[in-house]
């Protein structure tokens, strides 16, 4: 999916687009692509009404495998906007109870630098790539040295003898003789850039510096309280301790990647990139709190409110009421990030959060479960549908996949079978179902498959799924 512009930023386009990933769930659709399209309208306003307007976050109610995660997902994807997953369970581990909740800011801001990163580094990947192939000339053909006039290092104290005549003659021809080397290099080098250029270089070997990775400092002897503060123990004694640099054998077109990364590196102003991904994270970052039903019971073992709870649940208040967070890029702002969160809710309901909580989560909207036909759709229809999957991966070993109509019809039936008589997973079931069907053809190439064209009926489908289906204890395990 590639970013979209502005003006492509509808409410309906972001829509068509989802519908190329995620089947069904058209109200969740349009309520993500309302709240997408209020980002760019409130972007169009006086500064001081901008900072008035708040997102409306959004609650997703429904069963595992519907496509929660997938939707807020794609939407971030959309506008190439940082994006955090986030279980809230995480929170509720012995020893942490929310404590560090901040963690989550401090993830978006990170996928916030890589972005801008990437992009600033595509921005100047032409010159990189020029910059890097001079260096690989350098290397693989170097240029001669001029021999450098030996000095007398108390020469203060003794006066060199005059120089002779004969020393005069000789150095003239060294220069000559030099002359001649540094021209015959040249057109070495220009030989080897062509050839370097047409690719009939890339398996030769070279070899190239690169910087020696150790585990960062901050990991062996930092506390939570520094992490809590943004505190890089790396950053503070990097000048101190500056990276060592070891040698290595490569490939050139290995070399060549490694240096195209260090000369877009060089390229880049990395101020401006976290300045830049600073407020990407703030004015367009989406935070997905996923398995918020989890912390929103009461305690199921007494009167009073489960304490691990609620207290995630206090804790995360802040973070989407709006509060600044330290980082060590810089402080951020959480007022204007979109919060998506998500659950089942079968044992709870949204009502159950704190109500200091659910007035954060304005909207709300319930995703359905995936029928048979939903089923049908998921299997063919996205642009990373499951078959088309299959068949791609089976193409690398020559062999021609062909599903019929009445075996993709047994396999959407079996898994929605599968998902009333056991718990319902969603589309995960069928990424079970085409494993278990496809098992033994995928064990078996290359060598053991005599057509390099394969059928799947729905007898086929039958046979393999026939013991799984009707022995429901093994089913559990399996399935």
């Amino acid at each position: 999916m590639f970013a979209m512009t502005r003006e492509e930023l509808t409410p309906s386009q972001i829509v068509n687009e989802l519908d190329r990933f995620i089947i069904g769930q058209t109200e969740a659709k349009r309520c993500v692509a309302v709240a997408l399209r209020n980002r760019f309208r409130r972007q169009q306003l006086d500064e001081d009404l901008q900072e008035e307007i708040i997102p409306k976050n959004i609650i997703m109610i429904g069963p595992t495998g519907v496509g929660k995660t997938e939707l807020a997902r794609r939407l971030a994807r959309l506008v190439n906007a940082p994006f955090v997953k986030v279980e809230a369970t995480k929170f509720t581990e012995v020893g942490y109870i929310g404590r560090d909740v901040e963690s989550m800011i401090r993830d978006l801001v990170e996928t916030a630098v890589r972005i801008v990163q990437n992009d600033r580094m595509m921005e100047v990947k032409d010159r990189a790539t020029k910059n890097a192939n001079d260096r690989l000339v350098d290397l693989i053909a170097p240029l001669p040295k001029k021999k450098s006039k030996s000095t007398n290092p108390l020469g203060f104290l003794f006066q060199a003898a005059p120089a002779q005549e004969e020393t005069s003659t000789g150095s003239e021809s060294e220069e000559e003789s030099f002359a001649e080397r540094m021209q015959r290099a040249r057109e070495e080098q220009r030989k080897v850039r062509e050839r370097l250029l047409n690719g009939e270089l890339e398996e030769q070997m070279v070899e190239v510096e690169v910087e020696e990775r150790k585990p960062p400092i901050g990991d062996l002897f930092s506390g939570q309280g520094m992490e809590e503060m943004g505190i890089n123990l790396q950053d503070m004694l990097g000048n101190l301790m500056p990276p060592k640099k070891k040698k290595r054998r490569v490939p050139v077109k290995e070399a060549r990647t490694i240096m195209e990364q260090e000369e877009a590196q060089k390229l880049i102003d990395m101020d401006a990139v976290t300045s830049e991904a600073l407020k990407k994270a703030e004015q367009l970052g989406i935070i997905f709190l996923d398995e918020i039903d989890k912390i929103a019971g009461k305690d199921y073992h007494g009167s009073g409110p489960d304490v691990s709870r609620e207290g995630v649940q206090r804790d995360i208040l802040p973070i989407v009421e709006g509060s600044t967070v330290v980082t060590k890029y810089g402080s951020v702002k959480t007022d204007h990030i979109l919060f998506i969160a998500a659950g089942a809710f079968h044992m709870t309901k949204p009502s159950d959060l704190i109500p200091e909580l659910q007035g954060r989560f304005p909207i709300r909207v319930e995703l359905n479960s995936l029928t048979e036909e939903n089923f049908k759709q998921i299997l063919t229809e996205p642009n990373n549908a499951l078959i088309k999957q299959y068949k791609s991966l089976l193409e690398t070993e020559g062999v021609k996949l062909t599903f019929t109509d009445e075996a993709i019809e047994e396999i959407a039936k079996t898994a929605c079978l599968l998902n009333q008589e056991m718990e319902n997973i969603g589309a995960r079931r069928l990424h079970t179902i085409m494993e278990k069907v496809l098992e033994d053809l995928s064990f078996d190439l290359p060598n053991q498959i005599d057509s390099q064209e394969v059928t799947v009926d729905r007898d086929y489908v039958q046979s393999k799924l026939h013991k799984v289906v009707k022995d429901k204890d093994l089913s559990k395990y399996i399935l």
